[in-house]
């Protein structure tokens, strides 16, 4: 069996490792160039490849394709494939015929990091066999080859879902669904929503789907479909005063980092595969204390003469923001933009008008916040696109008991590397502020 990998970075990497591990034969192609980390890998393994090109002939030769999530379906390499009947599957679909583990699956348009790492925590703090991979840590595929767990803990992306055929998770999470990444999905909003549903698709009686049944987008999609699986909902009604009131059980949120309704809502699923999984109440309770999020979601870099300083840089679309200004306290000194994704901010401007302080507008082109927020905030808007010139603004506008956020609701490509380029400069420039 001949399998081709296409995309070098950990999903395909991954791939090729179970591909070899399996004895199939096994080539890596990149259209663009490979990590040298990654190199280094591949060549150790014996494992030959390709970067900066596809040889389409050699490719065309494979007995199925494995195609990392970032690569659309679209092109025409994959259209050439699918023509040829040549399969084309993703890396989770791959890994998941090569593994004998049970599996939580994760998806949503936000939290799904930070729930995906929570319930790994929960699972592997009471003592369970547990890995955590997808698209967060290392890839699935790769978990598979160095290690079988009873469970697998997966953050899984509508890119990676595209790509399965049967894979089933034996519990499976919809945590929300709003508009992103529609550039892919035709700008249709109802193909990206179906995309998500397809973490349920070969779900059975046996297995769960937790799901957001506050969410109209998963809500109206529940009842267009016949599904077989046991649903079980998770509500924000169970959140009172930093507590999860859950049936007999309250779960204490107020000395976690999980900050908002929204971090409850992430903590309530997670909390939720604990309990299915027979784990007890003082474990999950003392696992929420101990966890610790990943950086730049609402992590708080400092409290400086009474201000507290947020880098929610990992918030690039509206929803995101949303949930970030309802989690902190007024005022808000509220920094946000960066590459516009036809974000419609109508649902933040209540909030912008109860809480913001001060709009700091960090971006290239910052006409559509202006737009958006300009007859809410007629003298609270300032623009730059220097992160250091933001937080001397921030800074003037602060007084004790602010709290100054980074919450972009925006790409951050126009200025930054990524996201975490943006988060990481974000805290140096409020380190200087000390």
């Amino acid at each position: 069996m001949q399998i081709v990998v296409l995309g070098a970075g950990e999903s395909g990497v991954g791939a090729a490792l179970l591909a070899k591990k399996l004895g199939y034969g096994a080539f890596v192609s990149d259209y663009g160039k490979i990590q040298a980390a990654y190199q280094a890998e591949l060549k150790d393994k014996g494992i030959p490849y390709e970067e900066g090109q596809h040889d389409e002939e050699r490719i065309t030769k494979a007995t199925e394709v494995v195609k990392s999530p970032g690569i659309p379906d679209s092109i025409p390499l994959i259209q050439q494939l699918k023509e040829k009947g040549i399969p084309v599957i993703s890396e989770i679909e791959f890994a998941a015929r090569h593994t004998q583990s049970k599996i939580v699956g994760i998806t949503g348009t936000n939290g799904k990091t930070t729930t995906t790492r929570l319930t790994y925590h929960l699972l592997k703090e009471a003592g369970l066999d547990v890995g955590i991979g997808g698209n967060v840590g290392y890839s699935f595929a790769r978990n598979v080859a160095e290690r079988e767990f009873e469970w697998q803990v997966l953050e899984l992306s509508s890119f990676q879902l595209d790509g399965i055929v049967d894979f089933r998770p034996n519990i499976a999470m919809l945590l929300n669904i709003s508009p992103d990444h529609l550039d892919r999905y035709d700008y249709k909003m109802e193909n990206y929503i179906a995309a998500k549903f397809r973490i349920a698709m070969n779900q059975t009686a046996a297995d769960v789907l937790l799901y957001n049944e506050e969410d109209q987008n998963i809500s109206a999609k529940l009842k267009e479909l016949d599904l077989t699986v046991s649903l079980k909902a998770i509500n924000s009604k169970y959140f009172v005063e930093g507590h999860l009131m859950m049936g007999d059980l309250n779960f204490n949120l107020l000395n976690t980092a999980l900050l908002g309704r929204h971090n409850a809502m992430n903590a309530q699923f997670a909390i939720r595969v604990a309990l299915e999984l027979g784990i007890k109440a003082e474990q999950i309770q003392a696992g929420l204390e101990s966890f610790k999020n990943d950086p730049h979601r609402m992590e708080l870099v400092a409290s400086i003469d009474g201000v507290r300083y947020i880098n929610d840089s990992k918030a690039t679309n509206v929803d995101a923001a949303y949930y970030a200004l309802e989690a902190v306290s007024k005022p808000v000194i509220w920094i946000a933009g960066g590459q516009d994704k036809g974000n419609d901010y109508r649902q933040l401007q209540v909030l912008a008008r109860e809480k913001v302080q001060q709009l700091i507008c960090l971006g290239v082109d910052n006409r559509p916040l202006k737009e958006a927020f300009g007859n809410l905030l007629p003298t609270k808007i300032i623009e730059t696109q220097d992160i250091k010139q933001a937080l001397a603004f921030a800074k003037k506008a602060a007084q004790p008991g602010s709290t100054v956020l980074l919450s972009p609701a925006c790409a951050s490509f126009d200025l930054f590397n990524n996201y975490i380029d943006r988060g990481n400069q974000f805290k140096a420039a409020v380190n200087n502020i000390k």
